[in-house]
C-alpha cells in the first residue's frame, strides 16, 4: 500500500491504533486531532486518502469534505461515526465520501477499506489522465503504463526521438508498436509534417510497389493517372513501415536503395524524385535471425537497425494491465454511451492472472466486450469470456490414471496458484462456498 492517508480523530487511541494498522501495510500515515490541523497539512501535501471522524473538537467533519476534495478532487474520505449517527455517516456520503465505519473501529474493516477506496483512487487518477489523452492533449503519450519494462520504453522514446536517425522496433502481435512509432514521430522535429502508416504483410510485392513509390499515368493498365506513393507523399514527416520482415525480397532491395539515395522513382517514371524521411519499422519476427538465414536482407537490416526498441509482452508488465483496462473502459464507456466507471476487484484479479499471448490488443478487446455486455456501471466477472472465468489447468495426462479426490486436489492447488492464494476468486471460479472450499483446503492440506 504505497499512500499517504491522514487519520483526523478527537480520540488519540482510536489515531494510534488506525495508524499503526495501516503503517504495517505500507502506507504514510499521519494522525490529527483537529479539523484545522489537517486542513493546512493536506493543503501543503495532499493525501491519498482520509479517515475523517464527523464529531472533531474545532468543527463538523462533514463539512469538511468539500475542502478536502477541492484540494485534490482525487483524495477518497472514509467518515468515522459514533453509535447512533449512521444518517450522518450516509450524509458524508452523499456529500463525496467513499464509505464509512462505525465506532469502535475494527482494524480489518479499515485495512479493506483502505485497499478499496485507494483502488478507487488510483482508477479515478487514471480516468483523468485518459480522458485528457482520448481529447488529444497537447503532450500526452497514448502509450499506457507504470511498469519498469514500459519506462524504459519511454526512455528510449525521449532518447531517440529527437535524434533523425531509422528505428527498428521489435515486438509481439498487438504489444503496440505504431503507438511507440507515432510517439516517435510526436516528440520529433518531425512532429508538424505527415506520419504515414504501411503494413507490409498485407499487399503483394506489385501493390507494394505502387502504393510505396507510386505510379506514372500510364505505366501499366489501369493507371489511368498519376499516383503519389506513400513514401513521397510523407515528405518531411515519419514513414512507419509495420510488419518488415513480411517485406518480399524484391521489394527488400528497391527499399534499401530509396534508404541509402534519399531518392525514388514512380512505376513507369524517369524522372528521381527526392527523399526527405524518417524510417521507422517494426516486426514481431527475429530480424537478426532472418537476415542470418537470407530470409531477410542483412544490408537493410543494419539500414533499418540503428536503434532498436524492445516492446515487453504484457505478462511481462503485470503493473500495466490495471490503468490499461481502466483507459479501456474510459475508452469504451464513451465510444458505446455507456457511464461503466470500475472494474470489480475480482475481475481485475481473473484479468491479473490471465496470460495474454494477444497482448495488450486481447485486453483491450476482453474490456470492450466487457462494456458492451455490462449491466451496472461497475464491470464485473460475468462480463468477462468463460474461458478467463475458468482458468485452465494443466493435464495430468501421461502420469496415470489417479484418484478422484487426488484430480480435485491438484485442481484446486491449481487453481488457488493461478488467483495468487485468493480464497474468495478461487471459490468464485470453483462454484463452490467458502465454507466448502476452507474445508478442501485443510482436507487436502492446501491451507
Amino acid at each position: 500500500m504505497n499512500a499517504r492517508i491522514a487519520v483526523v480523530d478527537d480520540e488519540t487511541i482510536v489515531c494510534n491504533r488506525v495508524s499503526r494498522a495501516l503503517a504495517k501495510d505500507g502506507a504514510e500515515v499521519e494522525a490529527f486531532t483537529e479539523g484545522r490541523a489537517f486542513l493546512a497539512r493536506h493543503g501543503e501535501a495532499p493525501f491519498d486518502l482520509v479517515f475523517l471522524d464527523l464529531m472533531l473538537p474545532d468543527g463538523d467533519g462533514v463539512s469538511l469534505i468539500p475542502a478536502v476534495k477541492s484540494v485534490s478532487p482525487a483524495t477518497e474520505v472514509v467518515v468515522v461515526t459514533g453509535f447512533g449517527t449512521i444518517e450522518t455517516a450516509i450524509a458524508a456520503v452523499k456529500e463525496g465520501a467513499f464509505h464509512y465505519a462505525q465506532k469502535p473501529v475494527k482494524l480489518a474493516e479499515v485495512r479493506h477499506l483502505a485497499a478499496t477506496a485507494l483502488e478507487r483512487a488510483a482508477l479515478r487518477r487514471e480516468n483523468t489522465a485518459l480522458r485528457r489523452a482520448l481529447r488529444g492533449a497537447p503532450g500526452e503519450r497514448p502509450i499506457i503504463g507504470v511498469s519498469p519494462a514500459i519506462r524504459k520504453v519511454f526512455a528510449l522514446i525521449d532518447k531517440v526521438a529527437p535524434v533523425d536517425c531509422n528505428v527498428l522496433i521489435l515486438g509481439g502481435s498487438g504489444t503496440g508498436k505504431e503507438l511507440v512509432a507515432r510517439a516517435l514521430h510526436r516528440q520529433s522535429p518531425r512532429r508538424d509534417r505527415p506520419f504515414v502508416s504501411f503494413n507490409c504483410g498485407a499487399f503483394s510485392e506489385e501493390l507494394i510497389s505502387s502504393e510505396l513509390f507510386g505510379y506514372e499515368k500510364g505505366s501499366f493498365t489501369g493507371a489511368a493517372a498519376t499516383k503519389i506513393g506513400l513514401l513521397e507523399s510523407a515528405g518531411g514527416g515519419t514513414v512507419f513501415l509495420d510488419e518488415i520482415g513480411e517485406m518480399p525480397l524484391p521489394m527488400q532491395v528497391k527499399l534499401l536503395r530509396a534508404i541509402q539515395e534519399r531518392r525514388i522513382r514512380r512505376v513507369g517514371g524517369t524522372r528521381p524524385i527526392d527523399l526527405d524521411i524518417r524510417v521507422v519499422a517494426a516486426t514481431n519476427k527475429d530480424l537478426k535471425h532472418e537476415a542470418a538465414s537470407g530470409a531477410f536482407r542483412e544490408d537493410l537490416y543494419f539500414r533499418l537497425n540503428v536503434v532498436t526498441i524492445h516492446l515487453p509482452r504484457l505478462d511481462e508488465r503485470r503493473e500495466d494491465i490495471a490503468p490499461l483496462a481502466a483507459f479501456f473502459l474510459e475508452k469504451y464507456s464513451l465510444a458505446f454511451h455507456k457511464a461503466v466507471t470500475s472494474i470489480e476487484p475480482e475481475a481485475m484479479r481473473i484479468l491479473h492472472a490471465y496470460s495474454y499471448p494477444g497482448n495488450v490488443r486481447e485486453l483491450e478487446n476482453i474490456v470492450e466486450r466487457g462494456v458492451a455486455l455490462a449491466e451496472s456501471d461497475t464491470l464485473r466477472v460475468k462480463d468477462l469470456p468463460p474461458d478467463l472465468r475458468q482458468l485452465d489447468f494443466d493435464s495430468v495426462e501421461g502420469e496415470g490414471l489417479v484418484s478422484l479426490e487426488e484430480m480435485e486436489r491438484r485442481y484446486i492447488a491449481k487453481v488457488l496458484e493461478r488467483t495468487g492464494s485468493n480464497k474468495g476468486l478461487t471459490a468464485q471460479i470453483l462454484d463452490v462456498p467458502r465454507t466448502t472450499l476452507w474445508r478442501k483446503l485443510k482436507q487436502y492440506g492446501l491451507d
